[in-house]
This record gives structure tokens, sequence and C-alpha cells, in this order.
């Protein structure tokens, strides 16, 4: 078979490559006979037969799960020139084995999976080291600009993040590659721009220091995990980075005098209220001793209308946490996590993915079952925020007396209790976090979630999706 030239509009043309990979797989071509190019057409000595992208009439879409195309879209916007390939191989066997995409030991779905990890860690970078500098526009009206240099091709996938949350503003993201202009109404992507396009501060940068110097915690600071967190190539490009050093350096002496600072007195009409204990590094509080202790728990209404307080149960010394976000109805009778409806599917996943759920220690993020009665019937309520948060001293302890490997979190409730702040699942599922001094995370959805489907073809798509979710936790037990 002869070979096929492919030539994308752009590095981050994702809809270009899913449009010549749909013909080329009707077509039946190969992987190796394909020969993915961007931009012009440069011919070489050696070169492929120059071919359009293949429009095949009637061509089906290709029958793949949801999973792959979700893996696809993010993962082509990688800087790796051998993405476009990876991913029309991988399309070409997940088309002829859906199956493919439970298989966390497969070499092309693993390094498939790392650049979408690059990718997101890319985005989350772009999202919160972007700093906007004001100048003023051609009509008088302010203008505000914004310099990046990211390591991918993620500007016109990210750039809808500033339109939603600065919408009112008229801006710039100038970066070496592409840029993103916003007027207020349109969002344009145009060619890439040079350092010096962009300006250098502003009036409110001195405002800016004040504020930042002034909410600066000395005593919550890890130098190791904010370098790992904002690498020191972006703080060239922060007005706050001529503080970092000085207040690095500051640190320990302003935690001391915190240390010996009296407590303030609460000021007329506030009410002291019992925080949930700490979690030391290692807790040496048995598990048995921390149950008790939590059926006495009122640092939040929940036990009031609750049957009893539902700990979490299995190995002491499990390499694997799983979280929950709360009791339901029939775990708040029973006394036990993951016995109602969603504990069974857990439990069928879990098999399926080849976990031995004898190894697992289980628990949930909310200790108590919140619920609002309807006639005969209790229906579940999802925990507020300051209900996870009284939790969340108890579910540290639980951590900090099994000191597992991995905790799996599985819906936003849980992630946040674990991780500490609002998470979306979406973004985060399907990659492990690491963490420094502490257990990595697997966020996931809550087999509730698969419950609530209506359509069975969705539910066995999102089933799958949760089952190879739980694969990546086998390492961890192979290791024990």
């Amino acid at each position: 078979m002869s070979g096929r030239r492919i030539v994308l509009a752009e590095p981050d043309d994702v809809a270009g490559w899913r449009r010549a990979a749909r013909g080329l797989l009707a077509e039946g071509a190969p992987p190796f006979t394909v020969d993915w190019r961007v931009g012009e057409d440069d011919r070489d000595l050696f070169g492929t037969d120059d071919a359009p992208s293949p429009q095949v009439a009637g061509a089906p879409a290709p029958s793949v799960p949801r999973s792959f195309l979700e893996l696809a879209e993010t993962g082509l916007l990688h800087s790796d020139p051998g993405r476009f390939d990876l991913f029309y191989r991988l399309l070409t066997r997940v088309a002829a084995d859906r199956r493919l995409m439970e298989d966390a030991a497969d070499p092309d779905l693993t390094r498939a999976r790392a650049l979408v990890k690059a990718v997101r860690r890319d985005k989350h970078k772009m999202t919160a080291f972007v700093r906007f500098r004001e100048i003023s526009g051609e009509d008088g009206a302010p203008q505000f600009v914004a310099w990046f240099e990211p390591e991918h091709h993620i500007v016109a996938a990210t750039a809808p993040f500033f339109m939603r949350r600065f919408s009112a503003m008229r801006w710039s993201i100038l970066t070496p590659r592409r840029s993103a202009h916003w007027n207020g109404t349109r969002l344009e992507i145009a060619e890439g721009a040079n350092r010096a396009d962009a300006p250098e501060g502003d009036a409110l940068e001195a405002l800016w220091r004040t504020y930042y110097a002034s909410i600066f915690n000395p005593a919550r600071l890890k130098v190791s995990a904010m370098r790992a967190e904002m690498p020191k190539k972006y703080w060239r490009n922060l007005p706050e980075a001529p503080l970092i050093g000085p207040l690095i350096a500051q640190a320990q002496r302003r935690s001391d005098e915190m240390v010996a600072a009296p407590a303030a007195e609460p000021k007329k009409g506030q009410r002291l209220m019992s925080p949930p204990p700490a979690a030391p590094e290692r807790d040496p509080t048995p598990l048995s001793a921390l149950r008790e202790m939590v059926e006495g728990c009122r640092a939040c209404p929940l036990w009031g209308p609750a049957t009893q307080s539902v700990f979490g149960e299995g190995p002491e010394g499990a390499q694997v946490v799983v979280v929950g976000e709360q009791p339901g109805d029939k775990e708040d009778i029973a006394g036990r996590p993951f016995v109602g409806p969603a504990g069974a599917l857990f439990d069928r996943a879990a098999e399926a993915a080849g976990v031995e759920r004898e190894k697992l220690y289980v628990t949930n993020a909310v200790k108590h079952f919140k619920f609002e009665p309807r006639g005969k019937f209790r229906l579940h309520k999802s925990p507020a925020p300051g209900e996870i948060a009284a939790c969340r001293g108890w579910l540290e302890r639980e951590l900090g007396a099994i000191r597992p490997r991995l905790v799996v979190a599985m819906g936003a409730s849980a992630a946040r209790a674990v991780i500490g702040r609002a998470v979306k699942v979406g973004d985060a599922r399907g990659a492990i976090m690491e963490r420094e001094g502490a257990p990595d995370v697997l966020v996931t959805v809550h087999p509730s979630y698969l419950l609530r489907l209506p359509d069975e073809a969705r539910k066995q798509e999102e089933f799958d999706r949760f089952v190879a979710d739980l694969r990546l936790a086998l390492p961890f037990l192979q290791a024990a």
C-alpha cells in the first residue's frame, strides 16, 4: 500500500486530525503508511506520496469509547512530534478491540496518558501563572496584556477559561507560538508574539505585591512543594517574584513569632467551636479507638438525624485506601461503609479491574448520613463544604494510622476532603497525582454517578472508564 502524507493546518488541529483519521480508518490505512505533517507540505527526499486528507463518502465514525476521544483531544495538544502517529495507531487498535482502554500496562496507552498528564499540567500552569498588565488601548480604554511560555499547544484550548473569568475585560495573552485576544465579544486565536511585545509592569503591581505579602502564611510554607508547583521559569512573569526570596528567608522567624504570640480573643458575637482533631504525620491511635471517638463527634449537625456514625473498615496496613463521599441509607442502618447499591457496584468494578477487594481499606469523607426525608424514604443529600471540613480531621487521622501509598478519592466531596480544595473530577481523573510527604491520590467518579445514568449504553461506557481508573491502583497493591 502506498504511503499517505496528511498535512494538518496547525499543531493543535485536533478537528483536522479527527477528520483525517476517520477517513484513514475507513480506508483501512495501516498506521505505518501514514506520514503526519503540520503546516506547509515541505517535500523531503524520501517523502511519501502527496495526498489530501482522506474524505470517504459515508464513512462511519469509528466505534471507540468516549474515554479514547477525551484522551486524544487532550494528548494531541502535546508538543511531541510523534503524537499524531501515536493516537492514530491507538485509534486503529481501540476500534478493533474496545477493551484495550482498560489495559493499564499497554505501552501505547501508557505513553498517551503521559502526554495527557503533561498537557493538563501545562494548562494548569497557564491558568495559575498568567498575570495581566494594564495598558491603554488604541481608543484610550484599558487593555490588559500578559506574556506566557507554554510547553505545549494549549493556548486555544485554555483561552476560554480566561474568556469566562475575565469576560468584562479586553485582554491579550501573548505566547511564542500562538496568541489569544478577547475584545469583550469575540475570542481570536492569532500568530505568536515576542516577549518585547508585552508590557513589563503597570501601576497596580505595587498594590498586588502588598496584597501578596499580607496573605503569605509562613507557617504553611513548603519550599520544595512550592518550587514543584511553580518552577522558577515562571517567576520572571510574576509581579510578586521579587518578594518570594525575602519571604522564604523570613518564614522561620515569622513562624516562631506567630507561635509565641498570645491567642487572639474572639470578637463580640463570635462563638468558639472545637475544630476537628489535627492529623499528626503518623497517628499512633488505633483505628478501633478512632472509631469510638467518631461516635462522639459533634463538630457538625449531621450527627443529629443520623442513626449512627459510619467508620472505615479494612486491613490496618492497607496500601490503598478508597474514600467515598458519605454513608448512604443502608450504610447508616448497618453502620458499615460500602454495603449499599453503590458499594455493590464498586465491588463489581474492582473485580473487573483485577483489584483484590479484601486488600482495600474503605471509608468515607463524611462519617454521618446526610439526607432529606421524602415520605418513607430518606434521599441522599450532598455534604456541604463546611461538613466536609468538619470531618476532614477524622479522615486524616485514619490515613495517619494506616499510612497507605495511594488514596482513591471517589467523587468531588471525597477529592475535596483528601486534597483540601475543590477538584473537578473530570479534569483530575485518569492519572495518579503525586504528593510530597503524603499518599498519592487517584481521583475518579463515585459509583452512585453510574447508577444515576439512564442510558444503558452510556452506563456501560462509564463503567468501563471507572474500571480503567481502578486499574491504575494495581501497581500499589502488587508492590505490597
